[in-house]
């Protein structure tokens, strides 16, 4: 016999002061296992069979998968566990303690994305897996925040979830069905040290990377006038020259410099495609000017994110919001649950403005029409 989960409030603060910070620096990164234990009592209590996934490759990471009623080609509401590092001092209040004021909840994560999860039990709250007629899967996935570690084990695994899939992503309750691909490389040109006052002595790689950054504006350009997409606030990709770093002293010939970049793309447009013409013009620089060179990713891309917008999901969470489905230029975990043959809207009630800041909230007017729309979605993909 189920038992129903805490009531919503005390939920959400639970999944507030349970950590489950990642990040790609070691000395920040922590475990999801006590949040997805969590969860895993939630949901059991509720009656969903539960999974709990390792992550091959990181021993305190685990994805959940909670599942309610049987059968195939159900409704997948799905979130990641983790949120970004923080510094407390400049919060006014306890981020790992939710504190209610003037109509938010304040929390780390709250909005991007613990309360989701809250939200998704109190929506199923009371249903029984035996009166559905396709299955409703909560979704818990690790290291969203940081490398995506969680959902890309999904596809590696090949496992099928279901048909129609939600994230809960902060989006002001608005569909998105697009998003740009995200991509973050690291160019390195390596020459020769030598004293300044005879540049014979050695072989700039800062100078080098000068040509280098000068290709890469009018490739910036070729890609502008080359790809186009219309849905897209900036409808184009977009290259950004983020870090330089060179040289270690003004006497001396730089012998080493690196940049860091960034890149945006569109739908329809291949990481690995664009990473050989990168390194196509940092090596014609290289050649030219005798310079080793690398071009390598930070992390593995994320790739752009297509629904159609004719797929069920999508003309759903149009009718329920009021709204059409967007695209927005952040990545999310929408690309690999595509992957998994799930038509994958993005929607959550938190605010993108609000990820990723300090005093992060979520507004209470917000929660009574996620419900709304969570209700609506299990009543078309599960009960009817």
């Amino acid at each position: 016999m189920s038992v129903d989960p805490p009531r919503l409030e005390q939920m959400l603060g639970a999944l507030v002061s349970t950590a489950s910070v990642s990040c790609v620096d070691p000395a920040l990164d922590q475990s999801n296992r006590p949040l997805v234990a969590l969860l895993a009592e939630w949901t059991e209590r509720a009656g969903f069979r539960v999974e709990v996934l390792d992550v091959p490759g990181h021993p305190d990471k685990v994805n959940l998968v909670a599942t309610l009623g049987a059968g195939a080609d159900g409704l997948v509401l799905a979130g990641h566990t983790d949120t970004v590092p923080f510094d407390a001092s400049r919060w006014s209040h306890d981020p790992l303690r939710l504190t209610e004021v003037d109509g938010r909840y304040y929390g780390l994560g709250i909005a991007d994305m613990k309360a989701f999860f809250a939200l998704v039990l109190e929506a199923a709250r009371g249903l029984d897996g035996a009166d559905l007629r396709a299955p409703l899967t909560l979704l818990a996935t690790a290291d969203e925040e940081s490398a995506m570690n969680g959902a890309r084990a999904l596809v590696a695994a090949g496992r099928r979830l279901g048909r129609h899939a939600l994230i809960g992503e902060p989006t002001g309750l608005r569909p998105v069905r697009l998003h740009k691909g995200v991509m973050n490389e690291s160019l390195r040109l390596i020459g020769r040290s030598g004293h300044a006052s005879d540049p014979a002595l050695g072989n700039s790689a800062l100078e080098g990377m000068h040509e280098v950054i000068g290709a890469l504006l009018a490739w910036r350009e070729e890609l502008r006038q080359g790809h186009h997409h219309p849905a897209f606030a900036i409808p184009t990709p977009t290259l950004n020259l983020g870090h330089i770093h060179g040289g270690d002293n003004p006497n001396r010939i730089c012998g080493e410099c690196e940049l860091l970049i960034d890149l945006r793309l569109l739908p329809g447009m291949s990481a690995e495609t664009v990473r050989a013409a990168l390194a196509e013009r940092v090596a014609g620089v290289g050649r030219r000017r005798g310079l080793e060179w690398t071009v390598a990713p930070l992390f593995e891309a994320i790739p752009p994110a297509e629904t159609a917008a004719d797929a069920a999901i999508v003309r759903a969470c149009e009718r329920l919001t009021g709204h059409p489905a967007e695209a927005v230029n952040f990545g999310t975990e929408a690309p690999f649950l595509n992957q998994l043959g799930m038509d994958t809207v993005v929607l959550g009630p938190g605010d993108i403005a609000q990820a990723h800041q300090p005093d992060e909230f979520l507004a209470l007017e917000r929660i009574p029409p996620t419900l709304t729309l969570l209700r609506g979605l299990i009543r078309e993909f599960c009960l009817n």
